[in-house]
C-alpha cells in the first residue's frame, strides 16, 4: 500500500531542469573530487618519499585492480538501488523506498565481509597475477593488507552516500567525502613522513578516513533529517528487490569490474614489455584520468536522480531536457580537460612523481592515452540515461563493450603487432571513440526519440 512521502522532499519535477541537475551535480562533483583524494593523496606523497618512491608508487598501482573490484560490488549494491529508490520517491511510495534502502545496506554489509576475507587469504597469488615483481610485491602487500581492514567502511560510505543525494541533500552527501578526505590529507604526511611509516602509513590514513565517513553517512540516514531512513526492520534481503537492484547495478558492476580486468591486463602486459617503471607510469596516468574524469561523472550522476524522478512522474519532456544538458556540459568539459592535459603534461605527471626517468617516458604515454578523451562524455551521457530509466540491458552491454570487448583485446594485440608499450596506451583512446559513439547513438535511437 502506497503512503505519501513527506512534503519536505525535494521535488525534481518542478523548476528548471538544468537548475535541479546543477543543484545536485555541483555538491556531488565536489564530493567525488574530494573522495578521489583518499587514494590520490596517497600516491602523491608516496611518489615523493625519495629512494624507493617509484617502487612504492608501482606497488600501490598493483592494488588498483583489487580496489576497483571492491568498488564494483559497491556500485552493484549501492548505485544499483538509487534509480529504483528515486522512482519510488517520484511515485510517492515511501514503504518501497525504505525497503530498497534496507536491502542495499544488507547487501553492502554481506559483500564487504566476504571480500575482505577472500582478498586477505589470496593476497599473494592475486598480486603476482596482477603484474607484481619481487621488488614491487613488498610494497603492494604492505598497502593492501592494511587497506582491506577498511573495506566494510569504504563500501558503506560510498554505497549509501548516493541515497543522501537522491533525497535532495547533496550538501550533506558532499560533507561525507569532505570530512573523510580532510582527515586523510592531514594524516598522510604525519604517518608517511613524521612517523616514517611509508606505505603502511598511507593505507592506515585511508582506513581511518573511510571509517569516519561511514559513521557520518549512517548517522545521517538514521537521523531525523533524512526523509527515508535506515530502519532495522527493513535490513533484510527480499528476493524481488535484490533482483531489481542487481539488475540495474550490473552495468555499474561491469563498468568497475572491467576496470579491474583492464588494469590487470595493462599491468601484466607493461611488466612484460617495459618492467616496473611502466607499471608506475600507468599508475600515474590512471590517477590523472581519475582527476579529470570525476567532474563529468559527477554531472551525470547528479542528473540521474532528477531524470529518474521525472521518469517516474511521467514528465518525459523534462527527462529529455536532462539528457541534453548532460551531453552538452559533459562534452564541453572533456574537451577542456583534454586541452589542459596535452598542453601541460609535465605538470600533471609531476604531481605524482619526481622520478625523471619515469617522467620522460611517461609524458609521451600521457599524450597518447588521453587522445579522444572527449568521447568519454558521450559514453557517460548514454550510460547514465540507460541506468536512470531502468534500461539494464543496454547499460550492461555498453559497459562491456568499451572495456572488455575493445580495450582488453587491443591491450594484448597492439604490443604484439610491434607497438610495444605504446600499444597498451593506445588501446584506451580507441575504445573511447568507438565505445562512446556507439553508446550515445544507441541511446538517441532507442530511448531519447521515443520519450
Amino acid at each position: 500500500m502506497q503512503t505519501k512521502i513527506n512534503k519536505r522532499q525535494n521535488d525534481f519535477s518542478k523548476g528548471p531542469v538544468w537548475k535541479c541537475i546543477v543543484t545536485q551535480a555541483v555538491p556531488l562533483t565536489i564530493a567525488q573530487l574530494v573522495q578521489l583524494l583518499y587514494n590520490v593523496v596517497d600516491r602523491i606523497y608516496l611518489g615523493h618519499i625519495g629512494e624507493g618512491s617509484s617502487l612504492a608508487l608501482t606497488g600501490v598501482g598493483l592494488v588498483f585492480p583489487i580496489v576497483s573490484l571492491i568498488m564494483a560490488f559497491t556500485a552493484l549494491f549501492g548505485m544499483g538501488g538509487i534509480p529504483l529508490f528515486s522512482m519510488a520517491r517520484g511515485g510517492e511510495d515511501e514503504e518501497e523506498a525504505h525497503k530498497i534502502l534496507g536491502n542495499s545496506v544488507a547487501l553492502l554489509l554481506t559483500s564487504s565481509v566476504l571480500l575482505t576475507i577472500v582478498c586477505y587469504i589470496l593476497c599473494k597469488p592475486i598480486l603476482f597475477l596482477f603484474g607484481a615483481s619481487e621488488a614491487s610485491y613488498v610494497y603492494a602487500e604492505e598497502y593492501l593488507k592494511i587497506y582491506l581492514l577498511g573495506t566494510v567502511f569504504s563500501m558503506l560510505s560510498t554505497g549509501l552516500n548516493g541515497y543522501i543525494n537522491a533525497q535532495g541533500f547533496p550538501q550533506m552527501g558532499m560533507l561525507t567525502t569532505v570530512i573523510g578526505a580532510v582527515i586523510n590529507i592531514v594524516l598522510d604526511p604525519i604517518f608517511i613522513f613524521s612517523l616514517d611509516m611509508g606505505v603502511t602509513g598511507a593505507a592506515l590514513a585511508t582506513v581511518i578516513s573511510q571509517t569516519v565517513s561511514a559513521i557520518w553517512v549512517i548517522r545521517f540516514l538514521t537521523g531525523k533529517k533524512a526523509l527515508i531512513r535506515i530502519r532495522v526492520c527493513y535490513i533484510r534481503l527480499e528476493k524481488r528487490i535484490v533482483k531489481a537492484i542487481c539488475k540495474l547495478g550490473t552495468s555499474n558492476f561491469i563498468m568497475q569490474g572491467t576496470n579491474c580486468l583492464v588494469q590487470v591486463v595493462c599491468n601484466a602486459t607493461l611488466q612484460s614489455y617495459g618492467g616496473d617503471v611502466y607499471v608506475g607510469i600507468m599508475t600515474v596516468l590512471n590517477s590523472v584520468r581519475e582527476i579529470f574524469g570525476l567532474p563529468v561523472s559527477g554531472i551525470v550522476n547528479g542528473a540521474q536522480p532528477v531524470i529518474s524522478f521525472n521518469y517516474g512522474a511521467k514528465k518525459n519532456d523534462r527527462v529529455k531536457e536532462g539528457i541534453r544538458f548532460n551531453t552538452y556540459i559533459g562534452t564541453a568539459y572533456t574537451m577542456l580537460a583534454w586541452i589542459l592535459v596535452v598542453t601541460f603534461p609535465k605538470f600533471w605527471f609531476g604531481l605524482f612523481s619526481d622520478d625523471m626517468q619515469m617522467m620522460n617516458l611517461g609524458i609521451g604515454a600521457m599524450k597518447i592515452y588521453f587522445f579522444g578523451f572527449v568521447f568519454m562524455a558521450l559514453q557517460f551521457a548514454g550510460q547514465s540515461t540507460f541506468q536512470a530509466l531502468g534500461d539494464a540491458k543496454h547499460a550492461v552491454f555498453f559497459s562491456l563493450l568499451r572495456k572488455a570487448i575493445i580495450v582488453v583485446p587491443l591491450t594484448i594485440v597492439l604490443p604484439l603487432a610491434g607497438l610495444g608499450v605504446s600499444g597498451v596506451f593506445l588501446a584506451e583512446p580507441i575504445s573511447n571513440v568507438i565505445g562512446g559513439l556507439a553508446c550515445f547513438l544507441t541511446m538517441r535511437r532507442t530511448v531519447y526519440k521515443r520519450l
